[in-house]
């Protein structure tokens, strides 16, 4: 079965391009209730479940409660993540009383408890989406949203559906490679592999300066079409489409756009960074090999900031995606979709399950997902290897705030690359700079076709695990 579920999480009916320009802002703020959109995530939880759960639905929350109610350890990559919130959360009374329980940021080690969380998810098990959409916590959050100024309003949250969508894929090195489409960013995945496939890139190896050259450059076409096209497909103008992008002929056309010896000094803006410590990857594959490829984000480091009082969460801050140009294929329109960074993805070969992966972090989800899956297909690594090879990530020619950078972006290194290879990318008109952060979060699960036997990786730089039972 095919089928992806995907959440729509509208833009409120109040909010309008004219109603952000009334209060005097040309662009949707960041953080705070203006950001809010309608959440989808439990609905989408729902109705995957409906669709082919097999554990009750209440006993998918036990131990989430338990969680919340008994308290958990923190983590140090955690810890480091909530002191850097630490402002951001002491802002709001709700946020501060959830998340701040010492008033401060929970160090590393400390246990740390959620009793409100513990409530809501008991309303989720007992009710459904009925408890978010209609019921108790839909109250809390429209009281809450009355209280800071948000739009969000009951009769949104009432008339919130999700939906299942087709998913859009391309061939690639005799497997066949699964994205979701727009409203997401999954065809940038696809396009940059397009582009890729027309290159000898096992002779290149995996750390030479030309293949990166190659992968950077084949970044920066495709996200210039990221910038160009994709936003909710429900508001796109009649005959507006990314299919064209995975047309082999397309990507033949985009190799020549690319000078091997030369960086191109034009790159799209880099409107989504590189983020992955609001973000939550799991994949799961069953006795019977069955695959789920699940992602779920509130965007930013803690959302929007806010957590309505009682709840013990915050709501996320995705309509700070929106753009208020009228023109731009993302502008803020009432019941839209924003551009969406998160994309789960899937591997199959012959209409079989073969790997189930995605890479967390914004801007560098597709960046990532490309090199995961061309250190596995192409250069023969196992899960664990793929994930733990040194990365590249690239930035684009301005920031979130369209504060101007460097020509042609910036092309971020891991160490383990080597200086003859940053060096190499110089000579080529490349602007390098070496970092240890910002090169996403990988999970994946590899099913051996000849044994069935399960091989899975986990991403090295972040806590996670990769856990057969």
């Amino acid at each position: 079965d095919r089928a992806w579920k995907k959440q729509d999480i509208g833009a409120p009916a109040e909010a309008t391009i004219a109603a952000f320009r009334g209060r005097g802002l040309s662009r949707i703020p960041l953080h705070g209730p203006l950001s809010w959109t309608v959440p989808g995530c439990v609905d989408g939880w729902f109705r995957l479940h409906e669709r082919f759960g097999r554990i009750p639905w209440p006993a998918l929350f036990e131990t989430a409660i338990r969680a919340a109610d008994e308290g958990f350890s923190v983590t140090p990559v955690i810890a480091r993540m909530w002191q850097e919130a630490q402002p951001l959360l002491a802002g709001n009374p709700g946020s501060a009383a959830a998340f701040l329980p010492r008033g401060r940021a929970p160090r590393a080690g400390e246990t740390v408890r959620n009793p409100d969380l513990g409530s809501s998810l008991r309303q989720i098990a007992l009710d459904g989406p009925d408890a978010v959409y209609r019921g108790a916590i839909a109250r809390g959050l429209s009281a809450c949203a009355g209280r800071v100024g948000a739009f969000l309003s009951a009769g949104d949250l009432a008339a919130h559906a999700s939906e299942w969508v087709e998913p859009l894929s391309l061939s690639f090195r005799g497997v066949d490679v699964w994205e979701l489409p727009p409203n997401t960013q999954g065809v940038v995945v696809l396009e940059m592999l397009n582009i890729l496939s027309g290159y000898d890139l096992a002779s290149l190896g995996p750390r030479s300066a030309d293949y990166l050259h190659l992968w950077i450059e084949a970044k920066k076409l495709a996200y210039e079409n990221r910038a160009r096209w994709i936003g909710d497909p429900a508001d796109s103008p009649p005959g507006a489409s990314v299919s064209g992008l995975l047309a082999p002929e397309h990507g033949v056309l985009q190799r020549h756009r690319i000078d091997p010896n030369r960086a191109a000094l034009e790159a799209a803006p880099s409107e989504h960074p590189a983020r992955s410590c609001d973000t939550v990857y799991v994949t799961a594959v069953d006795r019977d090999r069955n695959a789920c490829s699940l992602i779920q984000s509130v965007f930013h480091s803690f959302g929007s900031g806010v957590a309505p009082e009682g709840l013990g969460f915050v709501v996320q801050n995705r309509g700070s995606l929106f753009h208020l140009d009228p023109d731009h294929p993302n502008a803020l329109r009432p019941g839209k979709r924003p551009f969406h960074t998160i994309i789960p993805a899937m591997v199959t070969r012959d209409g079989r399950p073969l790997f189930s992966f995605g890479v967390m972090g914004g801007d560098m989800q597709p960046q990532g997902q490309v090199q995961i899956l061309v250190n596995l297909l192409v250069h023969g690594m196992n899960p664990q290897e793929a994930g733990d090879a040194p990365r590249v990530r690239h930035d684009g020619s301005s920031t979130p705030t369209g504060d101007a950078m460097q020509e042609g972006g910036v092309v971020h290194l891991e160490p383990a690359f080597g200086d003859a290879v940053a060096a190499a990318l110089r000579r080529k008109g490349h602007r390098v700079e070496t970092s240890d952060g910002g090169y996403g979060g990988y999970q994946g699960i590899w099913i051996d076709e000849e044994t069935g036997m399960l091989l899975g990786g986990s991403e090295s730089r972040k806590d996670g695990l990769a856990l057969g039972i």
